[in-house]
């Protein structure tokens, strides 16, 4: 137990990784103080290409942070102001923001139960009931806005649907950008592609977040779009700096939006670790299954088939979620919501004219969820004190006898 806070188990721990990567880190700033090359450059560029190789894309990016990603590759691929872009309401703000930033409107589609991502049948009914269309191409019947693109998001780790979401999209001439914010290093299994691909190669683009507590994080703010189109690519790297194509010759209207050479070192070395960091993700999610499965008082997180979740949360449907939670902090657990008020029912998002009821099973799932810790170096005897404290029994080697 932490004296000064009273946490036994922290919801995420960023120390220890820095702190077993320290030399490199220290290293790698040092370098940086001696180059005095902080904006752009050969570790920009050294970074850029090994993520884009890491996500099994041509190109990838780096800007400030994922919101800017996501607006970026949205604007990049061709939404324009007024367009209608559609996405899902169980999402952190960053993703309506960054469709109200490229000047347009949301549009919400409602989850699946089982993995909390986009329902391709919602998207589907949505395109076909709520809108009408002409000259080939859906508008929204509220606003009378043209829809041109849809933004999944790979929620907590999973990606979502991309089979169906991409043919969906492409039946109705739709681009799709991913929001693979939390998804770093996810792998979907895709009829299409042939096998596994990883999230952030199935879009025109994808937008990545480098927040710390990320899978993939960095010492502070950084994101990423990837895509392989060459044209997306140099769009974003032109607007990222201001519209330049070269010092001062501005093609396009920009914004300041750099990733650091900083970040991009810090980054670069974090990535060498990302897999096993995600493989560690996977073992704790597993000894939480084996330790909560079966209960009648919650419900696990499922795992799509077709797809490998990296858990960069650990998120559970639990009723009574308040008493849970509360009991979980007097044992010293801390704990998140991930999101407990769904996007269409926040006052920043009321323009776009949804009301309760209109995503049923969104506002059922968040009355529900309760994120339980979840890094890598989770023990297992943590996690037993977690489930005994949320099933109320003893649960004391279970973990050890786990496969």
């Amino acid at each position: 137990m932490n004296k000064a806070t009273g946490i036994a188990t922290p919801f995420v721990d960023l120390a220890s990784p820095h702190m077993e990567l320290e030399d490199e880190l220290v290293s790698a700033f040092r370098q940086a103080l001696r180059e005095s090359s902080f904006i752009g450059g050969a570790a920009v560029e050294d970074f850029e290409s090994r993520f884009a190789a890491f996500c099994g894309t041509r190109f990838s990016a780096g800007v400030a942070n994922g919101t800017d990603a996501l607006r970026l590759a949205l604007v990049a691929s061709g939404v324009k102001p007024g367009d209608t872009v559609v996405t899902v309401a169980n999402t952190f703000v960053a993703t309506v923001e960054a469709i109200s930033q490229a000047g347009a409107l949301a549009a919400f589609v409602d989850i699946d139960e089982a993995t909390y991502n986009m329902d391709p049948g919602e998207l589907n009914r949505y395109l076909e009931t709520g809108c009408d269309n002409r000259g080939g191409r859906p508008v929204d019947k509220r606003t009378g806005s043209p829809v041109t693109a849809v933004v999944p998001v790979h929620l907590y780790g999973q990606p979502a649907l991309m089979d169906a979401i991409s043919e969906i999209a492409a039946r109705h001439g739709l681009r799709v950008i991913e929001d693979a914010c939390q998804a770093h290093g996810a792998e979907y299994l895709s009829g299409k592609e042939g096998g596994w691909v990883k999230a952030g190669s199935m879009g025109a683009a994808a937008a990545f977040s480098f927040y710390p507590g990320k899978n993939l994080g960095a010492c502070g703010d950084a994101g990423a779009v990837t895509t392989n189109d060459p044209e997306i690519a140099e769009h974003v790297k032109m607007a990222r700096d201001h519209g330049q194509s070269r010092k001062y010759i501005h093609e396009v209207e920009g914004c300041n939006s750099r990733l650091d050479a900083i970040q991009a070192m810090v980054l670069g070395i974090k990535l060498k670790r990302l897999s096993d960091w995600n493989e560690m993700r996977r073992e704790a999610a597993s000894v939480y299954n084996g330790l909560l499965d079966g209960s009648d008082k919650l419900t696990t997180p499922a795992e799509h088939p077709d797809a490998r979740h990296v858990y960069h949360l650990y998120v559970v449907r639990v009723r009574g979620r308040e008493v849970v939670q509360k009991r979980l902090s007097d044992a010293g657990v801390a704990t998140g919501l991930h999101y407990p008020v769904p996007l269409h029912l926040q006052r920043a998002c009321s323009r776009f004219g949804y009301s309760k009821g209109d995503l049923p099973i969104t506002e059922l799932v968040a009355d529900e969820i309760l994120s339980l810790p979840m890094y890598p170096g989770l023990r297992p005897t943590d996690q037993e004190r977690i489930a005994g404290v949320i099933l109320g029994q003893e649960t004391s080697g279970i973990a050890d006898r786990l496969p």
